[in-house]
């Protein structure tokens, strides 16, 4: 309901985030209540639906205070929101929240689009340790996070970002979930069970979750999930659904943790088992070899003008993933440890991750990842009016390919970074932010036999901000961040067929090691983001709004250059070019009713090289409106959006027509009240509803595979 006075105000603070939150979040009873009681970052009072006052907050920002008075820019999904917009992969889920998209290879497979860019230069985190897959190798390669056992996705972007290395220069998608607890259940035992299915794929998927008090500071958690999906109908396929876009997976979490009235330490074993497919993946040019710069593919069976799928049909049907990923997680937070010290909070993971890339049932590939990641972060009291933190990370990631498309040699990896992220408050109007980070980088391939040499170096990132409250509730925020960013293994010695991306890979170090001819040699530089951004909104009224500009320069970016072409396979050689980002985003929100509110929303990237010529799968511009109405336990949710046609596209591109996406929602919600009660959330969700033929221009597969057709998914939550 629209608050009528300045206390109630503060209630819905959250309606836009910081700058593109979207609508008010609803917030479920355990939710609200778990967060409430937890020390979080960044917090402010909200309402969901219900009229419960519950605390919305942003971890991944690192820093105490009310999320409108920080200067990174940032979108929160959770929820019964969460809830209805989970898909099988994370990248669909986010897809649709301003400025992200999703980089779709199939059912199985999706990365998030930050503003354009995407893995490597946007990170994936679990409670801000990345994850330690293979993900930023290949757009065919899952994200191993299980959207449907969240309990919250933060989208980071803007000078916060910096604190989580340079992987991190388009974005942060940091998942949080229940696997460690952090308070104690209510009355000592809760949980949630749910299901949930999907028409256009016959998806069927289903999890369970509980925590249970052990002993007075011992809190145990289990959880798992199950989603299995035939290949999924697309408008405008010649066969009835789009071979390679099923999907299975099952996955599993056992924590332990032992809460004081201090804090908390905890330990978490999860398992993570995928099966899907991979469509358009085709081995019609796996015979292709440089000869400098030159591609000769002179010893395939491929006929010119025969669909590039043929020989995967002749083989039984596309190729497959089988992927496997174990995780030891450790979470620990201690509250006012000792005098100037407010909260220390500790992080780490330990994952060993493997998949198969299996054709007519053999393997082909076979990726493995054994990492280590920890976080230790440190904010300090109030110093001289600053209010901040200070901290660590450490990284070593042993990668190794083996198989037709061992493109990357074995290689260690170790990354080393210090960061500061600090706040002032001049007064009401006028609040600074500052933050840096220095980090020493090194990559060592191992028992090469072309013996590529070792790399390392360091990079600076340092970031500023100021906020100022123009008038009372409306913030204008300037923000300026200078990111550098070294090279990933893959960039500097990857030789080999990469069929995913239907390229010949050559790296970043010098011809003959990798490949491309000695006329593409050139030394390796810092690749550096020069990023500005200038961001208005107002988060409480009936009006409430955000709308943001950004302009990114990046020095030496680092792009595969396409050297020689046959027919749609690709020599490529990574290389350093100076490139623009320009864009908006933009959500404005009006409360017609107390239970009727309308949303306007759009976000554009228009991403250039230096001197002329288009950066590839820059995702179209997309703009339209959402109606939300509510009555009681009732809510519905009419969303309709526009994507335009792609015509800036690069030189081996293709354009991509738009389309129109019209979805609807329906939801019926009862909360838990009290020990014993029992809640649920049910809802009925329509997608695509005008069945549009959709090709998605962020995609690798943009003109090969297309998107899902005419669907409904139902769902329901229960909570105890």
């Amino acid at each position: 309901m629209y608050p009528k006075n300045h206390s109630l105000a503060l209630a819905v603070k959250i309606v836009l985030g910081v700058s593109m939150s979207g609508a008010s979040l609803p917030v479920d009873a355990e939710d609200a209540d778990e967060r409430t009681a937890q020390h979080q970052v960044a917090a402010v009072p909200a309402t969901s639906n219900d009229g419960i006052i519950a605390t919305v907050s942003v971890s991944a920002l690192a820093i105490d205070g009310p999320p409108e008075h920080l200067a990174s820019t940032f979108s929160l999904l959770e929820g019964r929101r969460l809830l209805e917009r989970t898909q099988a992969t994370l990248g669909d889920t986010l897809d649709g929240q301003p400025g992200v998209h999703s980089d779709t290879f199939g059912g199985g497979a999706t990365r998030p689009i930050i503003r354009g860019q995407t893995a490597p230069r946007v990170k994936v985190l679990s409670d801000g340790v990345s994850l330690l897959d293979a993900a930023a190798i290949s757009p065919d390669h899952a994200i191993t996070s299980e959207p449907f056992l969240l309990r919250k996705v933060e989208i980071l972007r803007g000078p916060a970002t910096l604190l989580y290395g340079s992987g991190a220069i388009g974005g942060v998608v940091n998942t949080l979930d229940k696997k460690i607890p952090t308070v104690m259940p209510k009355n000592g035992f809760e949980g949630s069970l749910a299901v949930r299915g999907a028409s256009v794929s016959r998806e069927r998927a289903a999890m369970a979750e509980v925590t249970a008090q052990a002993t007075e500071n011992l809190a145990v958690h289990a959880e798992g999930a199950i989603r299995d999906a035939d290949a999924y109908r697309a408008r405008g396929w010649p066969e009835s659904r789009v071979d390679g876009t099923q999907a299975e997976s099952g996955s599993g979490s056992l924590g332990l943790s032992w809460i004081g009235e201090s804090g908390y330490l905890g330990l978490a074993y999860s398992y993570r088992d995928d099966g899907y497919g991979l469509p358009g993946h085709s081995h019609e040019y796996e015979g292709c070899h440089p000869h400098d710069s030159s591609l000769h593919c002179g010893g395939h069976d491929h006929t010119p003008g025969e669909p590039d799928h043929d020989h995967d049909h002749e083989h039984g049907g596309a190729p497959t993933v089988a992927l496997l990923s174990k995780r030891l997680e450790l979470r620990g937070e201690i509250n006012d440890p000792f005098a100037g010290i407010e909260r220390i909070r500790i992080r780490t993971g330990d994952t060993d991750y493997r998949h198969h890339e299996l054709d007519d049932g053999e393997i082909a590939t076979t990726f493995r990842n054994a990492g280590h990641e920890a976080r230790v972060e440190v904010q300090h009291a109030p110093l001289l009016g600053w209010r901040g933190a200070v901290g660590m990370q450490y990284a070593s990631n042993k990668f190794s390919a083996l198989g037709e498309e061992a493109f990357i040699p074995t290689s260690d990896s170790r990354t080393l970074g210090l960061f500061v992220v600090e706040h002032f408050e001049l007064n009401e109007a006028w609040h600074f932010e500052a933050g840096a980070r220095h980090e020493w980088q090194r990559h060592q391939p191992l028992n090469d036999e072309r013996k590529r040499p070792k790399f390392s170096d360091t990079a600076v990132s340092l970031s500023a901000a100021a906020i100022w409250e123009v008038v009372p509730e409306y913030l204008l925020t300037l923000s300026a961040a200078r990111s550098e960013r070294l090279p990933q293994a893959q960039e500097l010695y990857a030789r080999g067929v990469h069929l995913a991306t239907n390229t010949y890979e050559c790296g970043l170090v010098a011809h003959p090691l990798t490949c491309g001819g000695a006329g593409n040699n050139a030394d390796i530089r810092t690749e550096i983001s020069n990023n500005v951004e200038l961001a208005l909104r107002k988060s409480t009224g009936r009006l409430t709004f955000g709308i943001s500009a950004f302009h990114n320069q990046v020095d030496n970016y680092i792009h595969a250059r396409t050297l020689d072409q046959y027919e749609t396979f690709r020599l490529i050689k990574y290389t350093q070019r100076d490139a623009t980002f320009t864009g908006a985003e933009a959500e404005v929100s009006y409360q017609l009713t107390g239970n009727v509110a309308v949303t306007l929303f759009g976000d554009h990237v228009r991403a250039r090289f230096a001197g002329g010529g288009n950066l590839p799968r820059i995702p179209a511009t997309r703009y339209g409106t959402r109606l939300n109405a509510s009555a009681g336990n009732h809510a519905a949710e009419l969303e309709y959006y526009r994507v335009d046609r792609q015509d800036d596209v690069a030189g081996y591109e293709m354009p991509t027509p738009g389309y129109h996406m019209l979805n609807l929602t329906l939801s019926y919600d009862v909360p838990t009240t009290s020990y014993g009660s029992v809640g649920y959330s049910m809802y009925l969700r329509g997608s695509n509803l005008l069945d549009q033929e959709v090709w998605n221009h962020a995609s690798f597969l943009a003109n090969v595979v297309p998107m899902p057709g005419r669907g409904v998914s139902a769902g329901i939550k229960v909570s105890f």
